[in-house]
């Protein structure tokens, strides 16, 4: 099956409007069947060995986001620590989570034990289950933004928070919590550029031929 033009336009479209949703979520809920279509293009994402080694976890209980929200708080603070000074000052500005904000969340799990210990794929690079796991977060991701609907990964939260909060096995897990939900509006630049806490490099220092050494801005 062939893509056409206007087809393509909008999967491109798509990807270069997604952003890290932070500030702007609105408490509108999310339908049922637009929820199901996202979680079904997260769940068609490409898999080693197909082992779909993924899992979804909706949360909408208004005391286990106040969980995980505490759990931010304090690894915020811990975070901020790291910097030096004047970088601390400007972390501590920036808005980093919309987890009460947003109607939902969603915690992305992956299962490394799935399937059996010898897996297609994860015989030389066992970690491949975990990026398998990411692909699917981005079909999730690409498919929420086509349905108008925001994204935000929080990062900075001890994975111990977030499994005592959604009773999450030990042997399982967590590569994403994300913030879900509608928003005000889409930002026309990534938070972080907008706010200079680092500027997009340019594609051409990210692309080399045939060796490292042999990169595309010596051209």
């Amino acid at each position: 099956m062939n893509i056409n033009q206007t087809e393509r336009d909008a999967v491109y479209k798509t990807i270069f409007s997604r952003r890290d949703v932070r500030a702007e979520f609105k408490s509108d809920p999310i339908p049922d069947d637009v929820l199901g279509r996202i979680l079904k293009a997260a769940h068609h994402a490409p898999s080693v060995g197909f082992m779909q080694p993924w899992d979804f976890i909706v949360v909408k209980n208004q005391q286990t986001k106040e969980k995980i929200k505490h759990g931010f708080e304090l690894a915020h603070a811990q975070s901020a620590a790291m910097f030096t000074d004047d970088k601390s000052q400007s972390y501590k500005k920036l808005k980093l989570e919309g987890i009460l904000e947003s109607p939902m969340g969603i915690c992305v799990t992956c299962d490394r034990s799935r399937n059996g210990p010898i897996i297609l794929g994860r015989t030389i690079k066992p970690e491949m289950d975990l990026y398998s796991t990411v692909c699917a977060i981005q079909n999730l991701w690409l498919a929420a933004r086509a349905e108008n609907i925001g994204i935000g990964w929080v990062s900075i939260v001890h994975d111990d928070v977030i499994k005592e909060a959604l009773q999450i096995p030990d042997d399982i897990n967590i590569v994403a919590y994300l913030c879900v939900g509608y928003v005000s509006h889409f930002n026309d630049q990534p938070d972080l550029e907008k706010h200079g806490w680092l500027a997009r490099r340019p594609l051409e220092s990210a692309i080399h031929f045939d060796s490292w050494n042999n990169h595309s801005d010596n051209k």
